[in-house]
């Protein structure tokens, strides 16, 4: 399965019902992961790897291959400053979870190559999620 198959599948799916159980083991098994808005402060990642991002009005989330780079747990006397944290987030991918814009509750920007997909809540488009492959991410 390729991204924009994904995203296709997905596009127009009502919120709280944005992938299925069988669709997400299919994106792992395609190296994909599906990034979209999930309430008011979270962001969804489902496929290759799942997480959830809190994102109240909205976040910058850092992907590497191997998933969300998550805060630094080492000795380190500031976190942000340990440096292997600083390394990887410098070699890290990013996308921007942006709440409120537009019109819609959740939309992502990112130079990461990806295709789009609509989700909506009671008939009004709630999120502009994303699918992007894992190997870019390298």
């Amino acid at each position: 399965m390729t991204a924009k198959e994904l995203a296709e599948m997905l596009s127009g799916r009502e919120y709280g019902m944005e992938i299925s159980g069988q669709e997400s083991r299919l994106a792992a098994e395609s190296g994909l992961i599906a990034l979209y808005g999930y309430s008011d402060d979270n962001v969804e990642i489902v496929g290759a790897f799942r997480d959830e991002v809190g994102a109240y009005n909205g976040a910058t989330i850092f992907l590497t291959k191997t998933g969300v780079l998550q805060d630094p747990t080492c000795d380190c006397a500031e976190s942000y400053n340990c440096p292997y944290f600083v390394q990887a987030k410098d070699t890290a991918k990013t996308v921007e979870a942006v709440w409120g814009e537009g019109g819609v509750s959740w939309t992502f920007r990112t130079d990461i190559p990806h295709e789009t997909f609509n989700i909506y809540e009671d008939g009004e488009l709630f999120c502009v999620g994303i699918v992007l492959s894992v190997d870019a991410l390298a």
